[in-house]
């Protein structure tokens, strides 16, 4: 379900530091939460880096290093409505300072939302935050999880994964998507997708989307092409029925030849492409106008109001209704979503 806490002072945002940490997956957590987006309607963020030792400069790699500016025992501050992130490791097997992982331990028993990027599974793993749960790492760091710790769910495929209040995600630009999506899930479809445009970045993949596709080779670049405008036809026109025999008529392929080459390009079949950015123009509507259920339907395509909140449900779980409702029971404040 959807858990939504107004709250009157910013989103509280604590990045955990310890030396190992690597510099990609900081950047996206300062850019997505250290940037000032308050005068494009993104609600402010207080994004501190917590570390045991506040006043010693953290090595990264490529010649960088992160300056701390609160010690571990900040974390015994946080609230629900905030949120403890810990960024991909350089080395798996390396040591974590055991405070850090107490530090993990004492945040998630208080409730507030944990979320690892890449590697940083590992760090989860090491504190058993994810023992009996699903979570998801670099594709090439699947099965040293898995082996490494045989009690998490492991599922090398997706993007990000959910399970229970905590969350982790893929390598590299999987961190970004999960970022955005803990934006999203908070503060809603729009405020995520003005963070996206400004990072110049694509505003929403959905978590069970495949880790890698195929390497396009020459002969399958005009394909790809074909399909990149079949998309943008599709989002342009949304409210109209859109089968994958009509979208492969367009491309100018075969239903099953489309298909396949969508999957390959993409990592997702276009139905499930279809659904996911109908939910997503959906949710956008719900947010920003005052539309009957039924008209959001419609202008989303999915038909009819019974249709739009099966997958709501399935997608969000959660239904139209209660999610405008939550959404605006939160409006100018920070909520969290859980």
């Amino acid at each position: 379900m959807v858990y939504c806490h107004p709250v009157a002072a910013p989103q509280r945002i604590a990045l955990l530091a310890f030396p190992g940490i690597r510099a990609f997956d900081v950047s996206v957590v300062t850019e997505v939460w250290g940037t000032d987006r308050t005068g494009h309607g993104v609600p402010a963020f207080d994004l501190r880096r917590a570390a045991a030792d506040p006043a010693a400069p953290i090595p990264l790699r490529g010649g960088l290093s992160l300056s701390p500016d609160r010690p571990l025992d900040w974390l015994d501050t946080l609230t629900p409505t905030d949120l403890v992130l810990v960024p991909g490791i350089e080395d798996p097997d390396a040591d974590v300072p055991p405070p850090a992982l107490d530090a993990l331990r004492r945040a998630h028993t208080a409730g507030v939302p944990v979320a690892s990027l890449c590697a940083g599974a590992f760090v989860l793993a090491r504190a058993g935050l994810l023992d009996g749960r699903r979570a998801v790492t670099h594709w090439r760091l699947a099965d040293t999880l898995a082996a490494r710790h045989p009690k998490v769910r492991v599922e090398p495929g997706a993007l990000h994964i959910e399970d229970t209040g905590i969350w982790t995600s893929a390598g590299t630009a999987a961190g970004i998507d999960l970022c955005l999506h803990l934006v999203r899930t908070a503060h809603g479809a729009e405020v995520a997708a003005t963070v996206a445009r400004s990072m110049v970045t694509a505003p929403f993949r959905t978590g069970t989307q495949a880790q890698f596709i195929e390497r396009p080779t020459p002969r399958t670049d005009r394909d790809a092409d074909a399909l990149a405008a079949v998309r943008a036809h599709a989002l342009a026109h949304l409210d109209r029925p859109h089968t994958v025999a009509s979208l492969a008529a367009r491309a100018g392929m075969s239903p099953r030849s489309f298909a396949r080459h969508f999957q390959a390009t993409t990592g997702t079949t276009p139905l499930h492409w279809l659904i996911t950015q109908r939910v997503a123009a959906a949710r956008k509507l719900l947010e920003r106008t005052d539309h009957p259920l039924p008209e959001v339907a419609r202008r989303a395509g999915f038909g009819s109001e019974v249709t739009m909140r099966q997958h709501f449900a399935s997608h969000l779980a959660t239904s139209p209704r209660d999610y405008r409702a939550a959404f605006r029971q939160a409006a100018g404040s920070s909520p969290i979503a859980r």
